[in-house]
């Protein structure tokens, strides 16, 4: 169950990207080629500069400070939230914000928190776990996404509104499955199967 756990919050991860990243592309979509370099480029400074900035101050205290819990679900929180923002104000400066904000937050604190999730289970588990994780769910589940959103878009009509109202809720999940794992962690990685 706790593998399961580390491989629904991969997948959840990925919703987000793409989501934000298709969203992104269509509001780009009627800029030219040097604008949207422009803003791409722009978007890369932003994430770098703040992941940085947060690896080197934050991300070590944070873990230690928070807990395992609050610092898995801290992004995904954060996600809820800025999803819920781009319902209500669906412009590209606010999905910008959004992107440099998830971006910047994995680098910074999901991933090292996720990668420390591995450490509770043995070598042996870990590295046959890992690569299906990393590989697996996480290309699979973008393809995966790709199409459900194809699918919200295209065949259900949905806009960035719709979209981003469940990308909060997917979001939501994200967090909860971080809370989930957090605590798991904080046991050791036990089978969570007793608690169910």
């Amino acid at each position: 169950p706790y593998l399961l756990a580390i491989g629904l919050f991969i997948l959840l991860y990925v919703v987000m990207n793409t989501f934000i990243y298709f969203e992104l592309r269509k509001m780009m979509g009627g800029f030219d080629r040097e604008i949207r370099t422009q803003i791409w480029g722009g978007i890369d400074l932003a994430v770098n500069s703040l992941a940085l900035i947060t690896a080197l101050f934050a991300t070590g205290r944070l873990a230690t400070r928070v807990g395992m819990p609050a610092t898995l679900a801290l992004i995904p929180a954060m996600m809820v939230g800025g999803w819920l923002i781009v319902a209500l104000s669906p412009v590209l400066a606010v999905l910008i914000g959004l992107q440099v904000t998830r971006r910047a937050g994995n680098y910074a604190i999901t991933r090292p928190g996720r990668e420390m999730l591995f450490t509770a289970v043995d070598a042996d588990t870990r590295f046959k776990a890992k690569p299906v994780i990393d590989i697996v769910v996480y290309r699979g589940g973008d393809v995966l996404t790709a199409w459900a959103y194809t699918a919200l878009t295209a065949t259900l009509g949905l806009g960035l509104a719709g979209i981003a109202a469940i990308a909060a809720g997917v979001a939501a999940i994200w967090a909860a499955a971080g809370i989930f794992l957090g605590r798991a962690y904080d046991r050791g990685g036990e089978s969570t199967s007793n608690e169910q």
